[in-house]
C-alpha cells in the first residue's frame, strides 16, 4: 500500500550491476607509480537499505570500490601486483563486502584489476632483469654441461688406461676420420709403439 504524497515508490533492479572504475595512478609500496584499469561487480541484496541508508548506493558503491583500490594496492608491493593479483582482487572484495553488505544493502561479487600499465622506464628495466635471468640460466646449464663432460672424458680416460685395446681402437677410430681429409698424412702406430715410446720416456727419466 502507497499512501498518496506520504509515500513515494522506487523501483530496485536485483541484477548484478558492472561498472568500469576510472583508471587511476597508483603509487605502490615499492614506490613504483601504474596505472591501473579496474571493474567492480555488485548486486542489491536489500533495496530498503539501498534506498534509505544512502542516497546513491551505485556512486557510493564505486567512490569506495576506487578508494579501495588506491589503498590496497598502495600497500602493495609492484611484483605482488603483477604475479599475485588474484589474491589482491579477493582482498578488495572482502573489504567492500564488509562496508557495504551490512549498512547498505549492497553485496560486493567481485571487483578485479583488468590491466595495469607501467612507465617506460621501468618495462625497460625489467626487460633487463628479464634478459639477464635469461643469460644466468643458460651460464648455469653450460657450466653443468662442461661439468658432466668433463667427469665423462675423466671416466674414458680410466678405462682406456686400465684396457689398451680400447685405447687402439680409439686410436684406428680418429684414423678413419682422419682419412677423409685429403691434404693428411697418417702415421700408423699401435699400442706397442706407444708403450715403447712410454718406456723411453721413464728410462730417460730415471737416468
Amino acid at each position: 500500500m502507497i499512501i498518496p504524497i506520504a509515500d513515494r515508490m522506487t523501483k530496485v533492479s536485483l541484477r548484478i550491476i558492472n561498472m568500469v572504475l576510472p583508471p587511476q595512478e597508483v603509487i605502490t609500496n615499492d614506490n613504483v607509480t601504474v596505472k591501473v584499469d579496474a571493474v567492480v561487480y555488485f548486486k542489491v541484496i536489500d533495496p530498503e537499505k539501498a534506498v534509505l541508508n544512502v542516497e546513491n548506493y551505485k556512486n557510493a558503491t564505486i567512490q569506495l570500490a576506487l578508494t579501495t583500490l588506491r589503498s590496497v594496492l598502495g600497500q602493495s608491493d609492484l611484483d605482488d601486483l603483477l604475479s599475485k593479483r588474484d589474491q589482491i582482487n579477493m582482498r578488495m572484495r572482502d573489504i567492500i563486502k564488509e562496508q557495504t553488505e551490512g549498512p547498505w544493502g549492497v553485496r560486493a561479487i567481485l571487483i578485479e584489476v583488468k590491466d595495469v600499465l607501467l612507465p617506460e622506464t621501468m618495462q625497460r628495466v625489467m626487460a633487463k632483469q628479464a634478459e639477464a635471468e635469461r643469460e644466468k640460466r643458460a651460464k648455469i646449464i653450460h657450466a653443468h654441461g662442461e661439468q658432466q663432460a668433463a667427469k665423462t672424458l675423466a671416466e674414458a680416460a680410466e678405462i682406456m688406461q686400465s684396457q689398451p685395446v680400447s685405447l687402439q681402437l680409439r686410436y684406428l677410430q680418429t684414423l678413419v676420420e682422419m682419412a677423409g681429409e685429403k691434404n693428411s698424412t697418417i702415421i700408423p702406430l699401435t699400442v706397442d709403439i706407444f708403450n715403447a715410446i712410454s718406456q723411453l720416456k721413464t728410462k730417460a727419466s730415471g737416468t
